[in-house]
């Protein structure tokens, strides 16, 4: 997994503008002891209530978590719910002064009712009518007060009225990078953006076909480019993770890890949040996207409209880096984006069961000639194979942990085979290493890699280490 510190730091210099329907999420929690007797309907007993900012605000609230500068530009009602969005993002320390007051529509609440983790019914108090000329004309003034000190700007769409094709004109024309969470079938008022954010049911009906596979997502994708004129297309896929297209580049599909889903309120404004928050800090697409699928699986995780902060995102990074290598398809994956920037990919192979002096002699002089250093490291049934019973010393998941928090090593794969051979012709590396004890004839793999002008490098090695000396010393 990717490193994405040195962003985060930026967080703090970076302002996103976020423009669209605000509303006020209303949790109520209780617990089901009974079924009432007038209906066959659960008795909920009411414990505690809570409030949280909704739809645009929901995007603001995880950016300020984040610690970015974030305004808001969005209408409500003229009642106690917008006092109560202004009191919730002044705590956040969000700027309020975009909220346009609308006396012919009431502030949007959902209010959701939970027991036991679970939602047993939505109710929702909204206006989804046109906007009238004199407020349309208000909401257009603080957009203009605050979009050019903006690095990004989010379009956050929910069906309210507020995000129509004349205030997406307005907003495009002002030369920003807009990202556009969508709404509905028609995408062509979102012309011009620089970045749309659909799940996969919203992409299936936007360009009418379906998306099941990733090829079918990527048609879809394709499709809505072309008539829309968006830029790129990044599909949010629940359980299968992400998908970015980008004109006629190949798809980027970004896996995410099965995790248990407590509640997906909010989820995808967390995903657009996060993928403005790191394109405003200098972030790529590719890697704010890759950011913002690790914040959308941390929130599923949490009950209610969540928020992600950055130390979320640097445990998850921090607990991905020590117990997961990474799939063989995440290895071919990660090793093609590397090789669309450039990047010089090199391989090793190994047991590496107890780390020596040696191991990490060999995994730098690896890590010097390449940019980017993948180790494929033998599974335990395949060390036991090659090596008998009594090996590996240490189980896989603890090699993979210690070889992980090595700076030299960018990512771990683990093979079950006897040979990386397979593993190597996957990612068809561009440096492969192994140690001066093999002549190159001998090294698996190396045919192969020097049929396409790939390097072979044997590693100087370190005298007397090796595993097999350590455990015979350590059981004399």
């Amino acid at each position: 997994m990717a490193d994405f510190t040195a962003y985060f730091k930026n967080f703090q210099d970076a302002h996103v503008l976020c423009i669209g329907d605000i509303m006020l999420d209303h949790f109520v929690y209780g617990g089901v002891s009974r079924i009432s007797p007038e209906a066959p309907i659960p008795v909920l007993k009411l414990e505690r209530e809570n409030y949280m900012p909704g739809g645009v605000g929901n995007v603001a609230a995880n950016l300020a978590a984040l610690g970015v500068q974030c305004s808001v530009a969005a209408l409500v009602g003229q009642d106690d719910a917008a006092e109560q969005i202004r009191t919730l993002m002044r705590e956040r320390k969000i700027e309020i002064s975009g909220l346009v007051p609308d006396a012919g529509r009431p502030t949007s609440v959902k209010t959701r009712y939970l027991s036991g983790g679970q939602q047993l019914l939505r109710t929702d108090r909204e206006s989804a009518a046109a906007v009238e000329t004199p407020v349309r004309d208000a909401l257009f003034e603080v957009i203009d007060a605050q979009i050019m000190q903006a690095d990004v700007v989010v379009l956050s769409d929910y069906g309210k009225g507020v995000i129509d094709a004349a205030l997406c004109r307005y907003v495009m024309s002002k030369g920003k990078r807009v990202i556009v969470d969508p709404k509905g079938r028609d995408y062509t008022r979102y012309g011009g953006a620089y970045l749309v954010t659909p799940n996969r049911a919203e992409l299936a009906e936007a360009a009418d076909m379906p998306t099941g596979s990733d090829e079918e997502v990527a048609v879809a994708a394709r499709t809505v480019i072309e008539m829309c004129g968006v830029e790129n297309i990044l599909a949010t896929r629940s359980q299968d993770g992400m998908t970015i297209i980008s004109g006629r580049d190949a798809p980027v599909h970004i896996r995410t890890d099965v995790r248990e889903v407590y509640d997906v309120s909010g989820a995808g404004d967390t995903v657009v949040a996060v993928t403005a928050a790191m394109l405003a800090a200098g972030a790529s697409l590719e890697e704010a996207a890759q950011a913002a699928n690790i914040a959308g699986g941390i929130v599923v995780g949490k009950i209610g409209t969540a928020t992600v902060t950055v130390a979320d995102m640097q445990k998850q990074m921090l607990d991905s880096k020590i117990h997961g290598a990474a799939t063989k398809e995440e290895a071919v994956e990660q090793a093609e984006r590397w090789r669309r920037k450039g990047l010089k990919i090199g391989f090793t192979n190994g047991c590496f069961d107890l780390l020596h002096p040696g191991h990490i002699s060999l995994l730098k002089q690896a890590r010097t000639r390449c940019d980017r250093l993948i180790v494929g490291l033998n599974t335990d049934a395949s060390v036991r194979r090659l090596k008998g019973e009594t090996r590996p010393v240490q189980n896989e998941i603890a090699r993979t942990t210690v070889l992980q928090a090595l700076a030299a090593v960018d990512m771990v794969v683990l093979f079950d085979e006897d040979t990386p051979e397979q593993l190597i012709r996957d990612v068809s590396p561009d440096l492969l290493v192994k140690g001066a004890d093999y002549k190159i004839n001998e090294v698996v793999g190396a045919k192969y890699v020097m049929s396409y002008g790939g390097e072979v490098y044997l590693a100087e090695l370190e005298d007397g280490q090796s595993t097999t000396g350590m455990i015979g010393r350590l059981t004399a």
